[in-house]
């Protein structure tokens, strides 16, 4: 369907994007994440044609969309101050698409009420949306950008003007509203549980390139970089160096460790690494161990429900955190084994 291919920009003489390229296939929700500055809004601007990249191409299915403009490329919109128009009522800003299109008043009847029942909002459509919570906004932002049947649709930070526990209660929501509208989408966000939750596949932008790819397990069970592990909140992170390939060991400053690597990708003895230890795969073991064990004291203990979340303190200054079954006491001193899978060996 959508193509971006080997996107360049700049801004006020700086690298804005370099060299960013994705695809989004039918009914696919692809997510750009990434943190503030990264390029996310811009890159969604080059896809509608309100802004032109310096080089590289955008192609909806197969054939170049260069100089073709805005209102020619039946993309819809959704933007994070959802843009309404507030003197008018529900319906008519459903409608405001459709009738720019010239659309017959049957026409503009019948679609109208169809996407808002979608969204559950057809008991609303001669409501003034001043009238309306910024939930209700929301979906009526949405039905306006799936009025005219855009082939795709755009969310630049859609659910960004909520405050944080209406954006939970949304966001599920949102996923559902896009799947059971068929519209492929490029949803932009840079938080990262509000794409876990939207996205079919995510692609993680960072100072304008692309970090990573793939679907939001493969990203967090399987991070490329330590960029991607901090950004996703997973911070137990140590340099060290390899000594063996096979098997592939690292030495670092808390022990030896039988990483786990890409098949393919394992690195060369002497080779600089980081290690991940993911916050899972860990349990306390009687003994210290030579290999995948990590020795430490309790800072704190934090229950989560299904586990408890412990804060050790390592050597050389380490602070990792873990979540274990069982719960130690504060300023123990304790001994951890880790799992095979839970250590992991990052460029």
């Amino acid at each position: 369907m959508l193509e971006v291919r080997d996107i360049h920009k700049t801004y006020e003489g700086q690298p804005l994007l370099r060299g960013v390229s994705l695809k989004v296939d039918e009914g696919e929700t692809v997510c750009l994440l990434g943190r503030s500055g990264s390029g996310k809004s811009t890159l969604l601007r080059i896809i509608t044609g309100l802004e032109q990249p310096e080089s590289g191409d955008v192609l909806w299915d197969g054939a170049s969309l260069r100089g073709v403009p805005v209102h020619e490329r039946n993309f819809g919109l959704m933007f994070q101050d959802f843009a309404l128009f507030p003197h008018r009522s529900v319906f008519d800003n459903v409608a405001f698409g459709l009738r720019m299109k010239h659309a017959s008043r049957a026409e503009v009847e019948e679609r109208v009420m169809e996407v808002l029942r979608q969204v559950d909002m057809q008991d609303f459509a001669r409501r003034r949306v001043t009238d309306l919570s910024g939930g209700e906004q929301q979906r009526v932002a949405l039905a306006r950008a799936l009025a005219p049947r855009p082939r795709l649709l755009l969310l630049d930070e859609p659910l960004g003007a909520l405050d944080k526990t209406l954006r939970e209660q949304l966001v599920e929501e949102l996923r559902h509203l896009l799947h059971v509208s068929g519209t492929p989408a490029v949803y932009v966000t840079h938080d990262q549980e509000e794409a876990f939750a939207v996205a079919d596949r995510l692609v993680l932008l960072n100072q304008g390139r692309v970090e990573q790819r793939g679907t939001p397990a493969e990203i967090y069970n399987s991070p490329d970089t330590p960029w991607v592990a901090r950004f996703l909140g997973l911070t137990n992170l140590v340099p060290g160096e390899v000594v063996s390939s096979q098997p592939l060991q690292v030495r670092t400053d808390l022990g030896l460790f039988q990483p786990a690597c890409p098949p393919g990708a394992e690195p060369a003895p002497g080779s600089k690494v980081t290690l991940l230890f993911k916050p899972s795969g860990a349990s306390v073991a009687p003994a210290p161990q030579p290999v995948n064990g990590l020795e430490g004291v309790v800072e704190d203990v934090v229950f989560r429900g299904e586990a408890f979340r412990v804060t050790l303190a390592l050597d050389h200054d380490y602070r990792f955190s873990f979540n274990l079954e069982q719960r130690p006491t504060q300023g123990q001193p304790v001994s951890l084994a880790l799992e095979d899978g839970a250590v992991l060996c990052l460029g």
